[in-house]
């Protein structure tokens, strides 16, 4: 399985939210700290505050602080809220794509039970498992 970049980031965000969970973090900050577009990354935040995984806020004091404990969060949740959209192969598409060979095709059911089994492994995996250190900041 390979998850998309839009996916891989909003992972990566999360492991640093769930690093220090009281602290806000924006899109700004963590866009630096990944080396990514600000507006990427905003529409990342964006999905997962509409999914219910953090929540935003903004001006001083703000930015996105997650909305349940980060043990409560499990990967699997936040990987299907994130490939939302996104099918494995074409032919898992709403309109079933163009495949020729649909009718006869065997390896559909192998490729959904694939997709299935690396969700449900996910599913064992909460956002704290997998937090970043927490940052100490530079004694001045």
């Amino acid at each position: 399985m390979r998850l998309t970049s839009f996916t891989d980031y909003g992972l990566r965000a999360l492991m640093r939210i769930a690093s220090n969970p009281a602290q806000g973090f924006s899109t700004a900050e963590l866009a630096d700290e990944f080396g990514l577009s600000r507006h990427h990354l905003s529409k990342i935040v964006q999905r997962l505050a509409q999914g219910g995984i953090v929540q935003t806020r903004r001006g001083g004091g703000g930015g996105a602080r997650l909305a349940r404990a980060p043990d409560r969060i499990r990967l699997g949740e936040v990987v299907r809220l994130l490939e939302q959209g996104q099918a494995l192969v074409e032919c898992f598409e709403h309109d079933g794509g163009d495949c020729t060979i649909a009718g006869c095709c065997k390896l559909k059911a192998r490729l959904r039970s694939a997709e299935a089994a690396f969700l449900s492994d996910l599913d064992r995996t909460t956002l704290a498992d997998i937090a970043l250190p927490r940052i100490q900041p530079h004694p001045v």
